[in-house]
């Protein structure tokens, strides 16, 4: 007997009794749908989790430090630094051809004094204060551990545009809902070099001549710049984010001043220092640890992220447990429902076996019913677990907007549909291989005779 008249003889008979297919379909159909939502829902929310661990940056972007790497450091989330290490180009270049980076921004932190105009705020003045602004690339943002709350970042190149931290807005005892007062207002900004100033006269040297006396005085060259956003950020330490040309300019005008010395600054690293995005968060990890041979101390939250996805896995398998427990009730149906058969078709199968069919042959017979109604079944469910996620999805969106919080993305996975199906045909086959055995071990003489 071949394949398809195995098929052909399997439909007549699902043909022949269409309740008892109907219901056999609908159990897999319900645990299917069960299976794929669960499924579904479960990866959504992994998702939407590692979306909030990467708010402001790839999960996958590490900080570098233009300092010395200490022992083990590498199996830190936070930074372990040790003695400063100039940061230069040349790193910059060796980074960027390890084979699992994606990309290496380069940062400047430089130190700067703030005066605020008395038409930038309300209420009492503020003082003048030293803080430092933190320069980035500002092309493509996504790859900054930037986020931002309000307002836009400055664009790039700029050498008059700020961005400002909410502890800025503390500063000013301002709240996050009154950033409005800020945004569009415009501060002073300078950066500190260092002059000799002649203070007097210690009278005249052995040949005569006057001994100037003189000492180094801080001064700054003021530029007024204008408030775009505010923003969370984690690049450097610092009130202001800028990008990185303004803040270049402001360092090297600041180590330009006696004596072309770095008086004013922390540093002489040509770089405060790096956000490398690796390819993967798999891939932090081998990254991690090329730049720790290169000497530079690091940062990533590689073991936090770890440790989440862990237990969404946990998450992931108790829901698709009690998918697979449902597939397998409905598996057993099958079984019911094709023992059910055997017995109600013995002469029929007897007939068959009387004109020359194989005990492999009845069993391919039922074999098949088992597998066409598991596809059936499956099919139809996966579609219904979809709908039921994409519902359900619709239904956690509108709680999470009365709730002002934002909404989450549900999608389906063509792995997570393909599987809904291929795992109820499989399970109708393993429910069907008992039935079937059965069926081919009746002998021909019995089965005829039975009734």
């Amino acid at each position: 007997m071949s394949w398809a008249e195995a098929i052909r003889l399997a439909s007549r008979s699902t043909r022949r009794r269409p309740g008892r297919a109907a219901l056999t379909v609908m159990a897999v159909t319900l645990a299917t749908a069960l299976l794929t939502a669960m499924l579904t829902i479960s990866r959504t929310a992994e998702t939407r989790v590692l979306d909030e661990l990467a708010e402001g940056g790839p999960i996958s972007a590490i900080q570098v430090a233009a300092a010395e790497a200490r022992p083990g450091q590498v199996d830190q989330d936070q930074i372990d630094a040790g003695e400063p290490l100039d940061l230069d180009a040349g790193a910059v270049e060796a980074i960027s051809a390890m084979p699992d980076v994606r990309a290496v921004l380069p940062i400047i932190s430089a130190p700067v004094f703030v005066d605020l105009p008395a038409e930038t705020i309300e209420g009492e003045p503020v003082e003048p204060f030293a803080d430092r602004m933190v320069g980035a690339g500002l092309r493509n943002p996504s790859l900054l551990p930037v986020t931002v709350l309000d307002g836009r970042l400055p664009v790039p190149g700029s050498l008059t545009e700020v961005a400002v931290s909410e502890s800025f807005l503390e500063r000013l005892d301002l709240e996050l809902t009154d950033d409005e007062t800020v945004i569009g207002s415009e501060i002073r900004m300078a950066a500190g070099r260092l002059f000799e100033e002649e203070v007097g006269s210690d009278g005249p040297d052995a040949r005569g001549r006057q001994v100037v006396v003189s000492r180094p005085r801080l001064r700054g060259r003021w530029v007024r710049v204008e408030i775009v956003g505010v923003v969370a950020q984690e690049a450097a330490a610092g009130q202001f984010l800028v990008p990185i040309e303004q803040a270049e300019r402001a360092r090297d005008w600041a180590r330009s001043g006696v004596d072309g010395g770095d008086r004013t600054d922390d540093g002489v690293s040509e770089f405060s220092g790096l956000v490398v995005v690796a390819r993967g968060i798999d891939q932090v990890a081998a990254v991690r640890a090329g730049i720790d041979r290169l000497g530079y101390a690091t940062s990533a939250p590689e073991n936090l992220v770890a440790s989440v996805r862990n237990y969404l896995g946990v998450v992931e398998i108790v829901l698709g447990s009690v998918g697979a427990i449902a597939l397998a009730v409905a598996a057993l149906g099958i079984a019911n429902a094709l023992l059910a058969a055997v017995r109600e078709r013995r002469r029929e199968i007897g007939v068959l076996k009387a004109i020359g069919a194989r005990d492999r042959d009845i069993r391919r017979i039922f074999v098949v019913e088992a597998g066409f109604l598991g596809f059936v079944g499956g099919v139809v469910g996966t579609l219904l677990g979809g709908a039921i996620a994409l519902g359900v999805g619709e239904l956690v969106n509108r709680f999470l907007v009365e709730q002002g919080l934002a909404t989450v993305r549900l999608s389906l996975s063509l792995p997570i549909l393909l599987g809904g199906v291929v795992g109820a045909t499989v399970m109708a086959l393993v429910g069907g291989v008992g039935p079937a055995w059965r069926a081919a071990k009746l002998p021909a003489r019995e089965a005829v005779g039975g009734s």
